[in-house]
Parts: C-alpha cells; sequence; structure tokens
C-alpha cells in the first residue's frame, strides 16, 4: 500500500488518517467494508464524512462488483490449511484447517477443545511442508486454561523446540466480554509485527453467557456476539489467519445433533462459523469429532486420540 493512499481519499487528512491507522484501517479494504456509524467514531468525524470516505474507498478499492466463480478459485489457492496432528481429523476437514474462516469446537468439558487449540498453536510455528503456517499465533483466553508446560510437552513431541514454540504464542487474558472484544483491536496492532497465522479464542461464550442473563438480554448478547464473530471473520481475512474458536454447550434434547447437547450462541454462532465440529469423549483418550456444519463438505465423523504427546490418531 502507497503511503499516502489513505491521505488520498476525500475528507481524510493527516490527522484523520494517522487515527485510522493507529485503529487498524491501515488499507483501502478495511475502510471499504466498515460500518459508517464505527468509522465516525474511531476516527471522531461525522457520520455523513465517514460515508463519503467509505465510498471513496469502495471505489478505490474495486469493492462491490461482481466475480466470475473461476476468479474466486485462483484467489482461493491462497488459502494454507494447518494440520492438527490427527490425519482422520484433517481428513474430515478436507485436509486441514482453513485460513479465512472461523472453526468452531464445541462440546462438553474434557472433550478435547482445549487439547486441540493447544496442538493448533504449536503446529502453526511450524513449515508449510510439516503441515504449519510458518507464523505466531495470538490466544485470546477467557477461562484461564492456557498452559505453557502442554505446549512444551507438545513441542517436545515433534522434536520442535519448546522454548522457541513459546515465543511464538501471544496470550491475552479476557476478564470479561467486553475486554474479550477489545483483545481484537490488540492482535490488530500485534499483526503488524508478527506474521500471525492462527488466533483462539477459548472459549467464544464463556463471558457473553455468564454477563447477559435472561431473555431481557438476550438481544443485546446476540448483538455483541454477532459483531465479535465478524471481528474476528475481518481479521483471518485481513491476515489469511486460521481462526479457531472453542464454545460451550447446553444440555437440551435435540435429534439433529444426536447427543443431548447444543453449542451456545444459537443462529449468531451457527451461521458465522464456518466449520462446526462437535466433539465428545470416548473410551480411552480417544475423542469423536463430527462434521456438524461446512459450506463444502459432507457430515461426517473422525476419530482421533488425546495423550500426553498432544493430538494424534
Amino acid at each position: 500500500m502507497a503511503e499516502d493512499e489513505l491521505e488520498n481519499l476525500p475528507g481524510v487528512g493527516a490527522t484523520i488518517a494517522e487515527k485510522l491507522r493507529e485503529a487498524g484501517y491501515t488499507d483501502l479494504m478495511a475502510i471499504a467494508v466498515e460500518s459508517p456509524s464505527k468509522l465516525s467514531e474511531v476516527a471522531e468525524i461525522g457520520e455523513n464524512t465517514a460515508v463519503k470516505i467509505i465510498a471513496a474507498a469502495k471505489e478505490a478499492a474495486d469493492i462491490g462488483r461482481f466475480e466470475t466463480g473461476d476468479v474466486i478459485l485462483e484467489r482461493r489457492k491462497n488459502i494454507g490449511k494447518l494440520l492438527t496432528g490427527s490425519k482422520a481429523l484433517d481428513d474430515l476437514l478436507g485436509g486441514g484447517i482453513e485460513t479465512q474462516a472461523i472453526t468452531e469446537f464445541f462440546g462438553e468439558f474434557g472433550s478435547g477443545k482445549t487439547q486441540i487449540c493447544h496442538q493448533l498453536a504449536v503446529n502453526v510455528t511450524k513449515s508449510k511442508e510439516d503441515g504449519g503456517l510458518e507464523g505466531h499465533s495470538i490466544i485470546i483466553d477467557t477461562e484461564n486454561t492456557f498452559r505453557p508446560e502442554r505446549i512444551m510437552q507438545m513441542s517436545k513431541a515433534l522434536d520442535l523446540d519448546a522454548q522457541d514454540v513459546l515465543k511464538k504464542i501471544h496470550v491475552a487474558r479476557a476478564f470479561n466480554s467486553h475486554h474479550q472484544m477489545l483483545l481484537i483491536e490488540k492482535a490488530n496492532e500485534l499483526s503488524k509485527e508478527y506474521p500471525i497465522r492462527l488466533l483462539v479464542v477459548d472459549s467464544l461464550t464463556a463471558h457473553f453467557r455468564a454477563e447477559y442473563i435472561g431473555r431481557g438480554a438476550l438481544a443485546e448478547r446476540q448483538q455483541a456476539l454477532n459483531k465479535h464473530m465478524h471481528d474476528l471473520m475481518r481479521f483471518g481475512d485481513l491476515n489469511n489467519c486460521v481462526i479457531a474458536v472453542t464454545n460451550q454447550v447446553a444440555a437440551k434434547p435435540d435429534a439433529f445433533f444426536g447427543d443431548p447437547t447444543r453449542p451456545i450462541g444459537g443462529h449468531i454462532v451457527g451461521h458465522t462459523a464456518t466449520f462446526r465440529l462437535y466433539l465428545r469423549k470416548s473410551k480411552g483418550g480417544k475423542r469423536i469429532a463430527r462434521l456438524i456444519d461446512s459450506p463444502n463438505l459432507p457430515e461426517a465423523e473422525a476419530v482421533f486420540m488425546v495423550s500426553e504427546d498432544g493430538i494424534s490418531d
């Protein structure tokens, strides 16, 4: 991007451009897809001015046009795949976990959600030839479940330098839902310094579930959750990054899931997550993953292991 690209937009001077860059709007595309109300708040400008800036950014970025399927197919060649450590699980996901998509792991406690997240944070540091993405990871920890000791175990099992892997994992503890959403803005700042290829939120819904109680708060909760999910998706798109989130379940008999559990978050999470996997315990260290939703893959199941060495077949 040209250094003065933002300044070339009508209504954007040096001061406004600086405010936009500080808020993470470093290119025309980021501005083009933003809402006028959010942009006016961030840049401290009137909403009418924000509308004009967004319109100019859309034109300059050539956004809003239709594309043919072959052009989109060509662009999708840039999408990376992060391997989990289990070939069965990778095959279930069409060859690994996609970048520029939200993959949701939901299930009861002990079903392996956090273990998978730890494993992905280790694997993302590996070379692309070894199933990694040669990058760093960000973990937003809402339930104090991140354990560096677990990262060390998994790293040693893969003959990786555990200290080097730990230095590539950036962890922030989120103390409430507002803080959790704010950390996505901090993640945008961090992505300018490091090649972030994985962003984990473990767990996505815990704070929202605890803070917005009762039917009266449901609409407000879903609105906040919707914004959070779209901020995550935008981060994945801008950084060609894997977004992995874990979700809690509520005990409700439901024939669709074949088990008396349903993920929290309702249709907001259901429609925004690209891939949804339901995890459940089996005998020994075995876990069963069921792909519930995907835009291009059939519903199916895979069996994988969770051991001291990490995720495997």
